[in-house]
C-alpha cells in the first residue's frame, strides 16, 4: 500500500492508459457484433458457421496474437493499436454469440403482438426485440469489459503501457510491492466498470425495476 500511495499520480496515468485500452475495444465490438448478431440469429446455419468461428477466434493465445496483427496491418509491436485489434477480436467473438442469445430472451407473446400491430423485422428488433434483449445483454457486457481489463495487462510485455507495467518493472526490480499494487488497482479497475455496467443496464431497463418493486409490494402485502 506504501508504494501505491507513494506513486499514485504515476498509477493513475497507467490507469488511464489501462481503461483506454479495455473501453475502445469494447465500443468497436459492439458496433460490429450487435448488427451482425441481429441477422445471423434470423439464419439457423449461419449463426452455428459464426459461433464456431467466435470460439475458435477466442481460442487463440492473446501474445501470439499481438505478434501476429503487427505484420498483418503494418504497425509497430509496441504500438497500442496492436493492443486495441487484438481485444477487439475477443470482445467481438463474445458478443457476437451473446447478442442472439440475449434476443432469444425477449417472449414470443411480445413478438407475436408486435407482428399482429405491422411491425417490421427492423423496427421490430430495434424498437422491441433489443430494448427487451438489454437485461441479459448486460450480463455479457460485465464479462467481456472486465475480461477485457484482465488482458490489457498483457500488452506490457510487448510494451503496450497500462496497469500491466507495474507487474513487469516489479518483477524486474524483484519489487513485490509494486506487482501488489498494480493487482489492488486492476481489481479496482474491474470492480468499479463491472458496477458501472450494471447501474448503466438498470437505468436502461426502468421497467425491470417496476417489475422488482411490484414484486417486493406483493411479497409485503402478503
Amino acid at each position: 500500500m506504501r508504494y501505491l500511495v507513494e506513486n499514485f499520480s504515476e498509477i493513475m496515468g497507467f490507469t488511464a492508459t489501462h481503461l483506454y485500452l479495455a473501453l475502445v475495444p469494447l465500443l468497436l465490438a459492439l458496433v460490429i457484433a450487435i448488427p451482425a448478431g441481429a441477422l445471423v440469429r434470423r439464419v439457423s446455419w449461419l449463426r452455428r458457421v459464426t459461433v464456431t468461428a467466435a470460439s475458435l477466434a477466442y481460442t487463440i493465445p492473446s501474445l501470439a496474437l499481438l505478434v501476429i496483427i503487427p505484420p498483418l496491418v503494418g504497425i509497430s509491436a509496441i504500438d497500442p493499436l496492436n493492443v486495441v485489434i487484438a481485444l477487439t477480436i475477443y470482445s467481438t467473438a463474445l458478443l457476437v454469440i451473446a447478442v442472439p442469445a440475449a434476443l432469444d430472451s425477449v417472449p414470443v407473446t411480445v413478438l407475436d403482438a408486435a407482428d399482429a400491430v405491422g411491425y417490421g423485422p427492423l423496427r421490430r428488433t430495434l424498437t422491441v426485440d433489443m430494448p427487451l434483449a438489454v437485461p441479459v445483454f448486460v450480463s455479457s457486457l460485465r464479462v467481456v469489459l472486465v475480461t477485457n481489463i484482465a488482458m490489457v495487462s498483457v500488452g506490457a510485455l510487448i510494451g503496450v503501457g497500462g496497469l500491466g507495467k507495474l507487474f513487469t518493472q516489479g518483477y524486474q526490480r524483484d519489487y513485490p510491492d509494486e506487482i501488489i499494487a498494480g493487482v489492488i488497482v486492476t481489481l479496482a479497475l474491474a470492480l468499479i466498470a463491472d458496477r458501472a455496467v450494471y447501474a448503466l443496464g438498470r437505468w436502461a431497463t426502468p421497467w425491470v425495476r417496476a417489475d422488482a418493486r411490484t414484486a417486493k409490494a406483493k411479497g409485503a402485502a402478503t
